[in-house]
């Protein structure tokens, strides 16, 4: 039977190095889950979306890529999606050592 993705997008954890990421790196595996959350007050970017692990900020989805998820973010929205370490490359510079996927929750029953 054909099934929709429930992909929405992926992208790389923008800013790693100016946070703390470096302090969970042991625990940041592929299908880790994280939190997403939107920042409408960041000097930066009104659209910024920031990456935490527990209560450890990662970085952020790349500007350019972070509107649509600001939007149900903002709107309160952010219980149909989650969002997974999807990569882990450490010998790729820091900007691209980790990866998050962005998808919607399936909320079926089983």
């Amino acid at each position: 039977m054909y099934e929709r993705s429930r992909h929405l997008m992926d992208s790389n954890i923008a800013g790693f190095t100016y946070y703390d990421g470096l302090d969970v790196l042991s625990e940041l595996e592929p299908g880790v889950l994280v939190k997403l959350k939107s920042e409408p007050e960041n000097p930066y970017d009104t659209n910024a979306v920031s990456i935490y692990y527990k209560d450890t900020k990662l970085g952020y989805i790349p500007r350019g890529k972070n509107s649509f998820i600001c939007d149900l973010l903002f709107f309160g929205h952010g219980d149909i999606i989650e969002a997974k370490i999807n990569s882990r490359i450490l010998d790729n510079p820091a900007e691209q050592q980790f990866g998050i996927v962005i998808k919607i929750k399936d909320n079926r029953p089983a």
